[in-house]
Order: C-alpha cells, then structure tokens, then sequence
C-alpha cells in the first residue's frame, strides 16, 4: 500500500506509518548479503537514538555524518530523524578543506565517519582539521556498528510545526566554494512526492542505491522506498561488473545516476551483446546534468530499456522528470515535465526561445546558511535562479540548454557548450565529451573539447572531430578547435564532470595543433 506524501510532516513519522503497515517486507539488502526489512529498521533507528540521546543529542543539535551508501548509514539518518537534529551530510570524496568548511558554516556538534574507508582515514582527517586551529565536534565511528540502547526513556518524536531545518547539505562541487543548503523534511519529502509520482513506482520494483547516501538524491530515494514500500540494492562504491552482479543476481528493475552511470551500463552490454546484463530491468532513471540524445537511443536499442531522465539540484531536489509514458522523442530530447507542485519559469531576455530557468514550489530550499547568498539566488515571488539555460517544449517538457555559466563567447557570438556535446557524443571513437570555453587573444574564447576516447589506443584527431561536426550540420562557430584526451574526465561524487578544473587546467593552454 503506498503512502500519501502530502499527509506526512516528518519523515520519522512516514518510517513509523510504513513500519505499522509493512513491518516485515524487505526495504533494503548490501552486497555482503545482508538484508533488512522496515520494522527492523524503525526498531533499530530506535535504539540508536536512544544511545545518541544519551550522550546529548537533542532535537535541533547540528550532527554531521561523512559516511558511505551502507545499512547503517541509513539507520543511522533515521535516528537523527527520530530526535528531530539537524543533519549535515558530507559526500565521502571530501577532505580537509571541503570538510573543515562544512563543519565550520553548520556548526557541527558531532561529527560520524567511518575510520578509515577506501585507504583514507576518516578520524585522523577530523584530527588534522581541529589541529590546525579548525572545527572539532565530538567525533564517532559509524560503519560497522552503531551505538544501541534502550529506547523506553526517549521523548516523543518532534513535530514538523514551524517547518523546521533539519537538513543542511552542501552543493556538489562543481564550482570551488561549497554552499550550505537548508531544507527541512517537508521540502525533502515534496521532492520524493515527485519523484515516486513521475516514475510510477510500486511495491513490485527493486532499486538500486548505487551513490552516496549523502548527496541530495539520497533522501529523495529513501523517502521513495518508505512511500511505496519497495526494495533497494545498495552498493557502497560503484564498481560496474560488481554492481552489475549483484543487481542482476537481485532482480533490480531500476537503475539510475547520471550520464556516466549509463554509460557503464551501455559499455557492458556491449561486450556481449545478446545477453542481457540485468534481465528484469524496465527502465533507468537519473539527472544531474543533461544527457546527449544519443545515449537514451543506444540504450533502448541495446538495453531495451527507456531512460527516465530527471532534472533536479541541491538546492531543489526534483524539478522535472521523464514518464513511463512519454514518447522517445520527448525522453531523449527532454529533461520531462515539472513533477508534481513544483513551477517553472523561463526569463528569455534574447531573441530564441531560450533563458534562464527559475523554479518554485514546496521542495525548494529555504535558502543558503550565508543571507547574502539566499538574497542573491530567490526574488520576490520566491522563485529561486537556477543558473541554468533552456525553454519549455510545446507539450510543457524542459529542454535544457546548458549552464548561464557554460556559454562560449566566441568571438560575440554566444555558443552553448551542451549543442557540441550532444554531437561529440555520437562519435564512435568518444566514450564521453565536455566542452568549455578557453581564453583566446584572437577570439576571445575558444572551444575546447575534452574527451575520454572509447579505445585509448585509437583516439580521434582533431581533424577527425572537425570533419564529423561538419558532417552533422553543425555551424563553423561551434567545431571545437582544440582537442585533449583524458584517461578520465575529472568528475565529482556524483560523477558529474567537474569544468572548472578542466578551465583552471587548460585556462593558459596552446591551440592544439
């Protein structure tokens, strides 16, 4: 039976109604085989929160947590859930200076993390950081056990009057400066809404949770798993032959991320293609940054399987979203239609359909931890900026166009980068392609493109790329000018290509001849 979001206001109170209704239906199973249904989950978020009060966690005490995609990370966030703390997760992949950061802007009074973890030392960084004159909470470990007690003595679970912030988590990375971002449970509980509605979930499924828990995706999943009552497959690193194991071995029926998690996919079914690798699969579903047209083809030829792309940000977790059923052409040329409450506004201040993207509604953040920030990205009528760049479709589904911050100004004529991706992208010889703007004295900038080759023994010339941008129909001003070749693009947690490094790389670079 799924559970009506709209009457929730806490997301303790949507674990207590999905315990009460489905106690003992598997919710979530790992790659060591382990298993855990819904009552064993409210039973144990129980007791850990009584050992967390015990030691002084209270209803709106600041807790960070830097933890993998694990059982116990889960458990542990509905704890926190079940005191009403303010939780402040910390994507794995950040080290001190992201860290300190972080603790520093949410004034953390604990802070879990897991030892050490893929050859890093988590608790030896927390010392490092209060060495050097930083941040230090209370620092504990969380990863193969958490502490447990007798939940008799605990105080009823807070309410959601006032709607109050009880999330705070940063952008990203894909700019230098992190942002802290506050939600509450409402807003977060509003992106799931969305989300389970726009992809027609039901209890029949099985996910997978093959990203970091910490980021913004993490709560739109679970809040999604608790709503319909279905199971997940969680993987703590996504290592694609593994995963891909395991899921199958699991009759997972979704997957997801970004365009790089599809393209993994796409790479293993085509080292064998006449059999499929997840036989159960019906559909992919992600966001994170748009994904060239080309990609939700190949994958439906090969995979057969459609790609439910979504467009969603830090700041508001679910924007918009493909449907079970949408046409191919709007889910490959489209990022969807709005999810359920949330408005879209385009301000085209030049000729063409295009502008800056706004976006309002209940799963939007309350602003940013620093004043200044939230009075610069909301306006008057609580729309917030994206920063991004697109146009509604005349069937209302979002194209878009790129970033405000990822035009190419080429000699004055404004180039979206995304345009020569999508072509790049067609290539055989290119695995996957980013597009940037470089200074140039002739041009004022010109287009670089940034590729990790299919075969790295047989990568495209520049020649090559040019004679193919052509050979689409692609316009002079946009064939790239300068080609380089990484063994990878550099990616944040979330596997979204991170171009400011590759700007600040290749910023003073030469032409490529």
């Amino acid at each position: 039976m799924e559970i009506d979001l709209s009457g929730v206001a806490t997301i303790w109170e949507l674990i207590e109604q999905r315990a009460a209704l489905s106690p003992s239906r598997p919710m979530v199973s790992d790659e060591a085989g382990r298993r855990m249904n819904y009552g064993e989950f409210r039973d144990r978020a129980e007791r850990v929160a009584a050992a967390l009060y015990a030691e002084g966690v209270r209803e709106a005490t600041p807790v960070a947590w830097q933890l993998p995609s694990r059982i116990e990370t889960l458990v542990l966030q509905a704890a926190l859930c079940r005191l009403g703390a303010v939780q402040v997760p910390i994507i794995p992949l950040y080290r001190e200076r992201e860290v300190a950061f972080v603790l520093a802007e949410t004034s953390a009074e604990v802070f879990f993390v897991p030892g050490q973890w893929r050859g890093f030392d988590y608790q030896d960084m927390a010392r490092r950081i209060a060495a050097a004159g930083g941040p230090a909470p209370r620092v504990e470990l969380a990863y193969d056990s958490l502490p447990e007690a007798d939940p008799v003595g605990l105080p009823p679970a807070p309410t959601g009057a006032g709607d109050p912030i009880r999330w705070i988590y940063s952008t990203s990375g894909t700019t230098s400066d992190p942002k802290g971002v506050l939600h509450t449970d409402a807003t977060l509980i509003a992106g799931a809404n969305g989300l389970v509605k726009a992809m027609g979930l039901g209890p029949e499924d099985v996910g997978s949770v093959a990203f970091p828990l910490a980021h913004i995706a993490g709560p739109d999943y679970v809040i999604s798993l608790l709503a319909v009552g279905l199971r997940a497959v969680m993987v703590e690193t996504f290592v694609p032959d593994a995963a891909i194991k395991l899921f199958a071995s699991e009759g997972v029926t979704m997957v997801g991320g970004t365009t790089a998690f599809y393209l993994a996919y796409l790479k293993a079914q085509q080292a064998d293609p006449t059999t499929p690798i997840m036989p159960t699969l019906r559909r992919m579903s992600g966001g994170g940054a748009p994904k060239p047209p080309e990609i939700f083809f190949n994958v439906k030829a090969q995979l057969g399987v459609p790609i439910l792309h979504g467009y969603g940000m830090t700041e508001c977790p679910m924007i918009t979203s493909g449907r079970p059923d949408d046409a191919d052409e709007q889910l490959a040329f489209t990022d969807g239609k709005p999810v359920e409450g949330c408005q879209i506004r385009v301000d085209v201040t030049g000729a063409g359909p295009d502008g800056e993207i706004w976006v309002r509604g209940p799963m939007l953040c309350k602003g940013y931890t620093r004043p200044e920030l939230t009075a610069e990205a909301f306006d008057a009528e609580g729309f917030f900026r994206t920063g991004d760049l697109g146009h509604l479709s005349a069937e209302g589904a979002l194209v878009l166009t790129g970033r405000s911050k990822d035009i190419i100004i080429r000699k004055g004529e404004n180039i979206a980068a995304k345009d020569i991706e999508d072509v790049l992208q067609q290539h055989p010889k290119i695995h996957a392609a980013a597009v940037i703007g470089l200074p140039d004295p002739e041009r004022g900038e010109r287009v670089c493109a940034v590729i990790e080759a299919t075969d790295p023994s047989d990568p495209p010339t520049l020649a090559e790329l040019a004679a193919f941008c052509r050979a689409q129909g692609l316009m002079t001003q946009k064939i790239p000018e300068q080609l380089e070749i990484r063994a990878e693009l550099p990616r944040n947690p979330t596997l979204k290509v991170l171009k400011y490094k590759l700007r600040e790389e290749l910023g003073s670079a030469s032409v490529s001849p």
